[in-house]
């Protein structure tokens, strides 16, 4: 009997990070105490009770039973546009939005409409991993872009240029970062916008953590007030972290009309419609959760600090990055890689974490512990985990 085959480009996919690394943690015993589990960027403190409240209304909707406008509800996109033009002094409206099940969905959907079989997309270095994976599942190349713990893991646009080639597409940056934290200063990212434009290239800017930024770091950058800006970049965000909502599936896609037009066929083909139920309420929330969301960033900061203290108290362990929800770890020398660390630490020590390799080429002895999941007491326990790790 001859078994029909599978994707050739799914079979080179690398399996799913995530259930790898908590797959490793059915064989801990216990010994050191409860599992702490970094390994997903998940909010660690409920959502606001009243949208909670409008979320259920939502579930319990009518609406739910009926397909909604390809693109999402107009309310929720003209309320985005909105809070983008406030923080960004920018010109956006309802038209250059589109709603989508979740950011990775977004991310899958622009490169489909930006990039054709065997193009490269640039990702830099550590790479957040469902992005290279989208790409080999597209047939699509990941182009490494290598950072540099000595640049805060900042790209380099200079490297950049020096890298690309005439199948390079596309350039992807996450700032606030996953999986390093870091944040990219404007002059960088203006660079690599004007890199981009050279070259005839889409930037696309991932801001899903953008909520965590404090204020006085707001606007990000000034790529919206380039009044070329719909031609040569496309903006992602995410609902799922700032309001606490990861499950019910909502990010965003900002763009101009000529990838919008081609956008249109793909969101009828991948998602019909993005899940209707929460949108009313995520309306509401961008209006009115503005005082809870900079609460929430404070929680965050407390955290980022307990595990700084902790952490950084010891001497073979080194943090090369931190921020928003994530810190990048060095391994200490004479210990394992990465895959052998993470999964010691997870069958031993109860601490769950995702190796570096997960997160692109050369990353063999880096950790990222996702420390935004875990209360301080959790934190706290962290640096006597690591010191049990035979």
């Amino acid at each position: 009997m001859t078994l029909p085959v599978l994707s050739s480009r799914i079979r080179d996919t690398f399996a799913a990070p995530i259930p790898t690394a908590k797959a490793w943690a059915t064989r801990y015993d216990g010994r050191a105490g409860p599992t702490i589990d970094l390994t997903q960027a998940v909010p660690g403190y409920p959502t606001h009770p009243d949208l909670a409240a409008r979320l259920a209304e939502g579930a319990a909707s009518a609406i739910q039973a009926r397909y909604g406008t390809i693109d999402g509800d107009e309310v929720l996109r003209a309320t985005l546009a909105a809070e983008i033009n406030r923080i960004y002094d920018a010109d956006v409206d309802a038209a250059d939005v589109a709603i989508t099940a979740g950011a990775n969905l977004a991310f899958a959907m622009a490169m489909t409409v930006l990039c054709g079989t065997g193009d490269q997309v640039m990702l830099p270095v550590p790479w957040y991993f469902n992005n290279a994976m989208a790409l080999t599942m597209q047939g699509l190349e990941a182009l490494p872009l290598p950072c540099r713990p000595e640049d805060g893991f900042v790209p380099d646009p200079d490297r950049a240029a020096a890298l690309m080639t005439p199948r390079t597409r596309a350039v992807v940056l996450i700032s606030p970062n996953n999986p390093t934290g870091a944040v990219y200063p404007p002059d960088v990212i203006a660079r690599f916008a004007a890199l981009c434009r050279a070259r005839g290239i889409w930037l696309i800017m991932d801001e899903s953590y953008r909520d965590f930024l404090p204020r006085s770091a707001l606007p990000p950058h000034a790529l919206f007030q380039d009044p070329a800006w719909k031609d040569g970049m496309v903006q992602l965000y995410s609902f799922s972290k700032a309001y606490c909502v990861a499950g019910h599936r909502v990010g965003a896609m900002v763009c101009g009309p000529r990838v919008r037009a081609e956008l249109n066929k793909v969101l009828d083909t991948m998602q019909i419609c993005p899940p209707r139920g929460p949108l009313p309420g995520l309306a509401w929330g961008i209006d009115h959760l503005d005082d809870w969301k900079a609460a929430n960033r404070e929680i965050i900061a407390d955290r980022a600090r307990m595990f700084r203290a902790g952490v950084g108290q010891l001497n073979d362990w080194r943090i090369d990055a931190l921020g928003t929800y994530f810190a990048y770890v060095r391994i200490p020398e004479g210990k394992r890689d990465a895959m052998a660390t993470g999964e010691a630490l997870a069958t031993q020590c109860g601490l769950l974490s995702l190796p570096g390799p997960f997160f692109g080429p050369g990353q063999d002895r880096h950790l990222r512990l996702a420390f935004a999941n875990a209360e301080l007491d959790a934190i706290a326990e962290i640096p006597e985990r690591l010191r049990l790790l035979k």
